[in-house]
């Protein structure tokens, strides 16, 4: 790796901590909607279990 300038790093720098952030945001987005599909989940979950068979509902 060649030397490089002061401001050259300095750029790198302000790059570096923008995509961080950037990525630091994804990350909270993908978990803020891992939390909502897990909700999601359970209350369909949930939904299923309730809705037992009812023997006596099948027409006979």
């Amino acid at each position: 790796m060649a030397d490089r300038t002061p401001a050259e790093l300095e750029r790198e720098n302000a790059y570096l901590k923008l995509r961080l952030a950037q990525l630091e945001s994804d990350n909270l987005d993908i978990s803020a909607e891992n939390g909502r599909l897990r909700e999601e989940r359970e209350r369909l979950h949930a939904r299923r279990t309730a809705r037992a068979p009812n023997p006596l509902g099948s027409g006979q």
